[in-house]
């Protein structure tokens, strides 16, 4: 299962995005995986947990101690047991029978916690390479939101340009080249905005691997290249080999190694003790030996075995709990996936050509003195707004791509066939 899930996240970075080979001071979101992997101490912890459970394991296999004792009778009294003629002296060794299994059943228990290790590592280090791909999506959406607004920028310019053609010529108001200078003004804030949320969008990614003052740029992606996923019922049957679920099994043989556990204390264990005593006044030795066993073992057993069987039963009812929401998860990802692949399409195919013709014929119109300028403008606004919600969408389905893989542990790779056409941004 390691191997399948270190295959899985390798493949993650393809899944996603396409991108080029990195250098000093590029990153790729292979280089992002490959940092977290190495700096994150949510995946230390696996290692030092493991020597806890190490530790109590050996402390698990001990055997009860050997009690060596010695003890002195009638001594120091009167009459007869005045000083040392009528003394007892007795040296004893004692120790305690395990009955029933117990070391056994302590060292199941906590090895059944160290074999559990390996999956609740795995399900982490997916998540957090989950969270490490969004936050890398988020500085490549503030990287597209600064292209779209870049290429608003040289919208408005001949806009500007061209309504002072006009003033010059006496052919509109100055009130038309203000409002074009606002609206410039308008996409240059825009611009500046989308530097600033790339800006913090890098800090917020470096700080999975503890960087605080990041100096690299992320390589230039493209979030339109939307693979082709499985169909809605096989990937439901991935769902069922996902780390979520699969911690289970180990918290399953963890519930039933502490039944086990709780079963052993109804075999009570026999005190034992054996030794030599010497009379003082006849110079004599004797053996001496005794055993001991408390009643009632079974009965007060009995309540730590319910609460052990009560909470494994109850282990199956938390993990068709959590079918229901991971199968729900996957169902609304899946869902938001599609339409959102659908929309990024529609628009390219349909909608961006179309309205960039038609800016460029409203332009054309706008210098000739056919439209005014309010018509000119809608359209550039027009065009813009639809790169936009274009790449929202291919946003939202990355997003949802993202929730997809990490449940199935499936990669989806995004091949040259798949991309999108038409103008992207």
């Amino acid at each position: 299962m390691r191997s399948r899930f270190a295959a899985t996240a390798a493949c993650v970075a393809a899944m996603l995005f396409t991108h080029s080979a990195s250098a000093a001071d590029r990153l790729t979101l292979d280089d992002a995986f490959a940092r977290v992997g190495q700096a994150h101490p949510d995946l230390r912890l696996a290692g030092g947990q493991r020597n806890v459970l190490n530790a109590e394991l050996d402390r698990a296999s001990f055997r009860p101690p050997l009690v060596v004792g010695a003890s002195a009778e009638n001594v120091l009294g009167t009459g007869e047991a005045s000083g040392l003629s009528g003394a007892e002296l007795t040296l004893t060794l004692a120790s305690v029978l395990e009955r029933g299994g117990k070391l056994d059943a302590r060292r199941a228990l906590v090895q059944s916690r160290i074999d559990s290790l390996a999956i609740q590592r795995e399900a982490k280090r997916l998540d957090l390479l989950a969270e490490v791909a969004r936050r890398y999506l988020a500085v490549v959406s503030a990287q597209k939101q600064r292209e779209i607004a870049d290429l608003d920028i040289a919208q408005r310019r001949r806009t500007v340009a061209g309504a002072r053609e006009r003033l010059n010529a006496g052919a509109s108001p100055e009130s038309v080249v203000l409002t074009a200078e606002a609206m410039l003004a308008r996409a240059e804030l825009e611009r500046a905005r989308a530097v600033q949320r790339e800006a913090g969008a890098r800090q917020h990614l470096a700080a999975l691997w503890g960087e605080r003052d990041p100096n690299f740029q992320v390589v230039a992606t493209n979030p339109m290249a939307l693979p082709k996923v499985s169909g809605f019922d096989e990937l439901t049957t991935w769902l069922a080999r996902t780390p979520e679920i699969a911690q289970f099994a180990g918290e399953q043989r963890i519930r039933e190694a502490r039944l086990q556990l709780a079963r052993t204390q109804a075999t009570p264990d026999i005190d034992w003790q054996v030794g030599v005593r010497r009379l003082q006044a006849t110079d004599d030795f004797g053996f001496v030996a005794s055993a001991s066993m408390p009643l009632g073992a079974r009965t007060r057993a009995q309540p730590e075995i319910r609460v052990a069987e009560a909470e494994l039963a109850l282990l199956e009812i938390e993990r068709e709990s959590r079918n229901i929401s991971l199968y729900s998860t996957l169902a609304d990802a899946h869902a938001r996936y599609l339409s959102a692949q659908l929309e990024v399409r529609r628009l390219a195919s349909d909608v961006i050509p179309k309205l960039g013709r038609a800016e460029a014929a409203a332009e054309r119109a706008y210098r000739a003195g056919a439209i005014s300028y309010l018509e000119w403008a809608q359209l550039q606004s027009e065009r813009t707004n639809a790169r936009k919600q274009q790449l929202e969408a291919a946003l939202e389905a990355q997003r949802a791509l993202i929730e997809i893989q990490r449940l199935t542990g499936q990669p989806f790779v995004a091949a040259p066939a798949e991309r999108v056409s038409g103008e992207t941004p």
